[in-house]
């Protein structure tokens, strides 16, 4: 029997998962350099290892309120396909619960439409063993097209500041 593997994490009392395909790593929350004119859900950029990581509030993202950053706030670093382009991006969790692997067998459908996420990034739901339900994420269709550009502008910009400043 086939298994994936998958990193959960909570929002607010709700429970994500992503494919631990997905993610790169898990990085503490550091000082995050506010981008000008960028959307409210981007933070900004972070500099990870020599790299410029941009931010997002996923919270901001999915519309829920944004929350003060706690002690168990992380940083999952996600590789990203949008429009056939592989993007390195972060994105702010309330806090990582566990990996876990699931069959194909396990998987719900997702929630019709009318649900508090937009359907299209819930790619499967999945019922634990204390009843718990969590949303299995299509991460690469949470992010747009229109956050790609946003998303490597932002990169660019930082990246640019950064040579500037070496010269």
């Amino acid at each position: 029997m086939e298994t994936d593997s998958y990193i959960s994490f909570k929002l607010g009392e709700e429970f994500f998962a992503i494919s631990v395909s997905k993610v790169l790593n898990i990085q503490q929350v550091v000082k995050i350099t506010k981008v000008p004119t960028a959307p409210e859900y981007m933070k900004g950029v972070i500099n990870l290892r020599g790299t410029v990581l941009p931010i997002i509030d996923i919270r901001m993202k999915f519309g829920m309120e944004p929350i003060e950053y706690k002690r168990d706030t992380v940083i999952l670093v996600l590789n990203v396909q949008i429009n056939n382009e592989t993007v390195d991006t972060g994105i702010l969790v309330d806090s990582v619960k566990e990996v876990f692997e699931i069959t194909k067998e396990e998987l719900l459908p997702p929630p019709g439409m009318g649900a508090k996420y937009k359907n299209k990034f819930i790619e499967a739901m999945y019922k634990t063993n204390d009843e718990q339900f969590v949303m299995i994420l299509d991460i690469d269709k949470v992010f747009s097209s229109e956050d790609l550009v946003i998303l490597q502008e932002t990169a660019d910009s930082e990246e640019g500041a950064k040579a500037e400043k070496i010269e």
